[in-house]
C-alpha cells in the first residue's frame, strides 16, 4: 500500500501558531507537514506542493515540522504499556531511543532520545511516562532487559517480560522510526540530538493520528 493512502488522520489537529509572515496557506503547510510524516520524502512533498503552484525548498518543509512542535496527547489510560529501547545512530554517535506504546490501540505514549543506557536514564523514562499518563494501574511489557525492569521495580509498576506477542506494538513502532529516517536506516544525518529528539516526538504525534 502506498505511504500516502495511510493519511487518514485529522489535519485540524496540528496547530501552526508558530506562522507569522508565512505566505503559504496554512492548510498547504498542514497539508506537508502529515504528507512528511506519513511516509514522503521532504522531495516529494516539495514536489506535492509544486502541484499546488506553490514552490518551497526542503529545509522550509524541514522548519515548517519543528516549528509546529508536535507532541502525543497526554492523559492516556491504558490497560498495558510495552516499553523498550533501542539504538539510534546519529551522526557518528549511537544513542538510545526509549520508547512506550499501549499495545491494545498501537499509539505511542512517550519517546525520549538518550546519550546513553542506564538505570538512572530509564528511570527518569518511568517519571516522564508516570508524569503524562494514567499508567500506575497498568501491566508493563518489558523484554527483561535490567533497567527497565529496575525502573519499574523503583516506581512500584507491574511487569511482565515478554518477547513476542503485545510487546511486539512498540517493535513495529522502532521499525518505523528506523525507516523514517532520511537514510531510509536507524541513522540521522547532520542532526544534532535536540533535533533528533524534536523530530521523533513529531513523528509520535503524527504516528497516533495515522494508525
Amino acid at each position: 500500500m502506498p505511504e500516502i493512502d495511510r493519511l487518514n488522520g485529522n489535519l485540524g489537529q496540528i496547530e501552526l501558531e508558530f506562522v507569522e509572515r508565512e505566505a503559504t496557506p496554512q492548510l498547504l503547510m498542514t497539508l506537508s507537514i502529515q504528507l512528511h510524516f506519513a511516509g514522503l520524502s521532504l522531495s516529494n512533498t516539495v514536489f506535492i506542493l509544486e502541484m499546488f503552484g506553490v514552490e518551497r525548498a526542503q529545509s522550509t518543509i524541514h522548519n515548517w515540522v519543528h516549528k509546529a512542535d508536535l507532541q502525543p496527547d497526554d492523559g492516556r489510560n491504558p490497560d498495558h504499556v510495552a516499553v523498550d529501547e533501542t539504538v539510534i545512530q546519529l551522526n557518528d554517535e549511537q544513542y538510545w531511543l526509549y520508547a512506550a506504546v499501549d499495545p491494545e490501540t498501537n499509539e505511542l505514549l512517550h519517546t525520549k532520545l538518550e546519550p546513553t543506557r542506564t538505570n538512572v536514564l530509564a528511570h527518569s523514562f518511568f517519571r516522564e511516562l508516570r508524569e503524562k499518563h494514567d499508567v500506575d494501574d497498568a501491566m508493563f511489557l518489558v523484554d527483561g532487559a535490567t533497567p527497565l525492569k529496575d525502573a519499574c521495580n523503583r516506581h512500584g509498576l507491574r511487569f511482565r517480560c515478554e518477547k513476542h506477542g503485545n510487546r511486539n506494538s512498540v517493535e513495529r513502532v522502532f521499525r518505523e522510526v528506523k525507516r523514517r529516517t532520511p537514510s531510509f536506516s536507524n541513522c540521522f544525518s547532520n542532526a544534532t540530538a535536540e533535533t533528533a529528539d524534536d523530530w521523533l516526538r513529531s513523528f509520535a504525534f503524527a504516528w497516533n493520528q495515522l494508525i
